[in-house]
């Protein structure tokens, strides 16, 4: 199994890449980078500074709905596991701490950690959770799409019956998460255009009917 989290598009206000944000892909390996994944304030945290670009505590936490100490607290959970880094050239003094992910993407594999069993065991409950939080997210979404037709009408779902090799399988997932990044890694167009965060995962596995 192997579960990449892919970059999203730069906001204006997102940092541009430099040394503690070099804008590739982090490869986890360690139980600890996994289990900070594992949860799900701490899940929502790394979305939002994925859309929303670097934060203080204070944004994060009402753009959460989590009270400042809390997100504090996670925060630093996220930097013991290498995940999130301090911006301090954002700050506009010495009491303000900002943060930014400390890679555009995360990515790993369980045949690269098979022999450690707390990374294992971290890497199952972070991907239970992130499927968890991608259906509940379509819910909410299928909840609310008559609101606005318009996007309605753009947003999409497609399932596919294929027959494949593992080389085949894993060919196509290069190529879907190439697609990805490139959507996402791009400049946003200063075209006045209405844009919206918009979530979009995709699955394969051996399955039957």
């Amino acid at each position: 199994m192997v579960l990449t989290m892919t970059p999203t598009e730069r906001t204006p206000e997102s940092a541009p890449p430099g040394p503690t944000n070099p804008g590739g892909v982090r490869t986890l390996t360690e139980a600890k980078a996994l289990s900070a994944l594992a949860h799900p304030v701490r899940s929502r945290i790394m979305d939002a500074l994925k859309v929303d670009g670097p934060s203080t505590a204070s944004t994060l936490a009402t753009r959460i709905a989590q009270n400042v100490g809390n997100v504090s607290h996670h925060l630093k959970v996220l930097a013991e596991g290498g995940l999130v880094v301090e911006a301090p050239e954002l700050a506009k003094d010495r009491r303000e701490r900002w943060w930014r992910l400390a890679n555009a993407g995360t990515r790993w594999t369980r045949a690269d950690f098979a022999d450690d069993a707390a990374a294992v065991a971290a890497a199952q409950a972070a991907e239970a959770l992130a499927l968890h939080r991608q259906i509940a997210r379509v819910h909410e979404w299928m909840a609310r799409s008559e609101e606005d037709p318009a996007w309605d009408d753009a947003a999409f779902a497609t399932q596919n019956w294929l027959r494949l090799s593992q080389d085949e399988l894993r060919e196509l997932s290069e190529e879907i998460v190439e697609v990805l990044m490139r959507w996402g890694s791009r400049e946003i167009p200063d075209d006045g255009a209405e844009r919206e965060s918009v979530l979009v995962f995709s699955r394969g596995f051996p399955s039957k009917p």
